[in-house]
């Protein structure tokens, strides 16, 4: 469930008010088709992964229409991820910061950034 509203959510930020076709979904979703492993070689330019649950971030193929703002999209993605490692580590913001890899102090700083408590994630 969390991955579709993953997918949902990002869907909705690539594509603002239009309709999304089978075309536009990332390949794993699409039927029929294969999808290149994360850890595959050569993956590693065209994957970002999220969630630590087998899922992929793909670049969009063609941006929306009327352009993306990308420091909100890497922003939301950023909270996003945050928000997911708290949850994977029930709130012990260490813990998160080692599954993102990053400094427990810089994660803090992070999470101030963008209003996040460990209670509200």
């Amino acid at each position: 469930v969390r991955e579709l509203a993953n997918l949902i959510e990002r869907l909705a930020i690539l594509y603002p008010g239009e309709q999304v076709d089978v075309a536009r979904l990332p390949a794993k979703f699409r039927p029929g088709e294969a999808v290149t492993a994360p850890d595959s070689p050569g993956a590693a330019a065209r994957f970002i992964p999220v969630m630590g649950v087998g899922t992929a971030l793909e670049a969009p193929k063609r941006l929306p229409q009327e352009g993306l703002d990308l420091k909100d999209y890497l922003e939301e993605l950023e909270s996003r991820l945050i928000r997911s490692a708290l949850n994977e580590a029930n709130g012990v913001v260490s813990q998160a910061a080692e599954l993102l890899k990053l400094r427990r102090t810089t994660l803090t700083e992070k999470m101030r950034k963008y209003g996040l408590r460990r209670e509200s994630v």
